[in-house]
């Protein structure tokens, strides 16, 4: 009796082990890659969008909250450099980001729709670079000038609505 018991519990440990041998070939798959879509694949993505993560919840605040004295200074080079690197790690951020949304929840749709969904991710997160890209380097006071100018009074505007 006590054989068949050791023999039971060594099918079990084995079958618990080959188990634990394909779940493991899984993931390894499943998060290295060489398809350079996948932006969210290997702890290398993990850390860098950890750190985007950080740089951006320091950095925004300080750039939007620092104050300016005149308008020279939203047109120098400093805040149009700061205006550029914020631009670049939303973009990756954006870009890592959707791509674990499109691990996690584009294969329960179907499958064959996350090749697709990676390259709509990667057009969207070029087009968002470019366009905070020249909206930073823009003479119109940069990122900060554009947000802040939505909440300005147009010149002329207040002349228009008296008349």
């Amino acid at each position: 009796m006590q054989s068949i018991t050791r023999s039971a519990s060594t099918l079990s440990s084995s079958a618990r082990s080959a188990s634990r041998t394909t779940m493991m070939a899984m993931r390894s798959k499943s998060t290295t890659s060489s398809n350079p879509l996948q932006g969210d694949s290997g702890n290398i993505a993990t850390h860098i969008h950890h750190k985007i993560t950080t740089f951006l919840a320091v950095a925004t605040p300080i750039y939007f909250l620092a104050p300016i004295d005149t308008e020279a200074t939203s047109t120098s080079l400093p805040n149009k450099a700061i205006g550029t690197l914020l631009a670049i790690n939303l973009s990756a951020h954006s870009w890592i980001g959707l791509n674990y949304v499109i691990t996690d929840y584009i294969p329960k749709i179907s499958k064959s729709l996350t090749g697709p969904a990676r390259l709509a991710t990667a057009a969207l997160t070029g087009v968002t670079l470019l366009g905070l890209g020249k909206v930073a380097n823009n003479d119109s006071g940069g990122i900060r000038g554009t947000v802040t100018g939505l909440w300005r009074n147009r010149k002329g505007k207040d002349d228009q609505e008296k008349k």
